[in-house]
């Protein structure tokens, strides 16, 4: 009986052991599954005007398994594809993303509401911001535009004239390499500038840039940073701040600039970034270091395409000894702004095996096609030249820009035939075709 009584409490030890430890098993796993959900986030930038994929994750940090479905996947398809914008006109589309958590038998749901954005109005023209390459040295280095119906024959404002002068704009009295933005607001436009007078200062060494915002590409807003006096622990020797250009980055909803640092004690040529603040007057913080070439690169452009970030720029090859032997147009891609960045170091432009020189890399895509441009400029030889492609890795033959001016380091956006008239009435040189364009 003793013997028997002692075999029942040792069975039913077993049985609360099993069970007690099946409910910690379930629970525990219930606790992680709740962490992954608490921790699946889609950032804020896609969420409030969605133009890109979306990027979904699909495993939890606690090793959970993440499935999505869309409540409309004639706008985002469950894997996260934009397939199509909002009408201009009329309400708003939201979707519903909703994602399933899966660990073990236990499964969670967590949904983000998606606005999409809404198609962007017909662009008919382009606009090119530049510097002059001819023409008297002391009013080289100023703002100046040009503007085409059709990205090939182009025709300079303002009879070619600056539209701002830089001393109103920067600290040296010059400006070099302007690159202009259309912002997230269709309304909204960034320009930021290397802070150069060469003329005046020679090349041994530039502060900063400038930072202009406009709504109509007419009166602009401008503020300078000076890199060594903004941050004298993290640039206290800088010798150039080159090329800087701004993107959007909606990871964090928000303006990132990114430029090419030069300390005078390093020979380093690195790409430093930093987000611009919500009046786009200065940074949030210190840049750090966003992009370091293998041999060194100026002249960075990124644009978005596929669910990848293409930068491209002025890139060199050196041999051994450190001597450069080659240099041109390269690229570099990741899929987030934050890197890391995988460098490629084919040569994109057509001159870089005849040592003709290239510099000032631009992007843009054409209106009303699949195909994008990659402009350069041929600095030595006063010539611009551009290659199409329609996937930003394999580019076509170059071809020449028809212009009467002679643009240095630039960059292009679309615009609408009612932006161009606008500044068409502003300053004299706008294209007939455009001025008579509907708008």
């Amino acid at each position: 009986m003793k013997q028997l009584i002692q075999t029942v409490i040792i069975t039913l030890a077993v049985i609360y052991s099993t069970q007690t430890a099946g409910a910690q098993s379930v629970t525990s796993v219930r606790v992680k599954l709740n962490e992954d959900k608490k921790a699946l986030l889609i950032p804020i930038g896609f969420t409030q005007n969605l133009k890109w994929d979306l990027p979904l994750t699909i495993k939890g940090g606690n090793g959970s398994t993440i499935s999505w479905k869309s409540s409309n996947p004639s706008y985002v398809d469950n894997n996260g594809k934009l397939l199509k914008r909002a009408p201009r006109a009329g309400k708003a589309v939201d979707v519903i993303l909703t994602a399933n958590l899966t660990l073990g038998k236990e499964t969670l749901t967590k949904s983000f509401k998606i606005r999409i954005a809404k198609e962007d109005p017909p662009f008919d023209a382009y606009l090119f911001t530049y510097f002059e390459g001819t023409g008297p040295k002391e009013l080289q280095e100023q703002l100046r535009y040009g503007i085409s119906a059709d990205a090939i024959n182009w025709s300079a404002l303002n009879n070619n004239q600056p539209i701002i002068s830089s001393e109103l704009i920067s600290a040296t009295g010059g400006i070099r390499d302007p690159h202009l933005l259309r912002g997230e607001n269709i309304n909204d436009f960034f320009l930021v500038a290397t802070d150069m007078f060469t003329v005046k200062n020679g090349w041994e060494h530039n502060p900063g840039i400038v930072m202009m915002r406009s709504s109509d590409l007419i009166t602009w807003k401008h503020n300078i940073i000076d890199l060594e006096k903004s941050y004298p622990k993290k640039f206290p020797n800088v010798k150039w701040v080159w090329a800087p250009q701004t993107i959007y980055d909606p990871s964090v909803n928000k303006y990132m600039v990114y430029f090419t640092v030069r300390l005078k004690n390093d020979p380093a040529l690195d790409f430093y970034c930093a987000y611009a603040n919500k009046d786009f007057t200065a940074f949030e913080e210190e840049p750090k270091l966003m992009f370091k070439a293998k041999y060194g690169a100026i002249d960075g452009d990124i644009i978005y395409k596929d669910g990848l970030y293409h930068f491209f720029y002025k890139g060199n090859t050196k041999d051994e000894n450190g001597k450069e032997f080659k240099n041109g147009i390269q690229q570099a891609t990741a899929k987030t702004l934050q890197g890391p960045w995988i460098e490629d170091f084919k040569y994109l432009d057509a001159y870089a095996e005849k040592h003709i020189s290239v510099e000032g890399s631009g992007i843009f895509k054409l209106n009303n096609s699949s195909d994008y441009v990659l402009m350069y400029d041929m600095y030595r030889d006063h010539r611009y030249e551009f290659q199409r492609s329609s996937d930003l890795f394999l580019f076509a033959p170059p071809q020449s820009f028809i212009k009467n001016f002679n643009p240095r380091h630039g960059t292009v956006i679309n615009i609408t035939a009612k932006e161009a008239q606008r500044l068409g009435q502003k300053w004299p040189g706008l294209p007939k075709e455009l001025a008579t364009r509907q708008k």
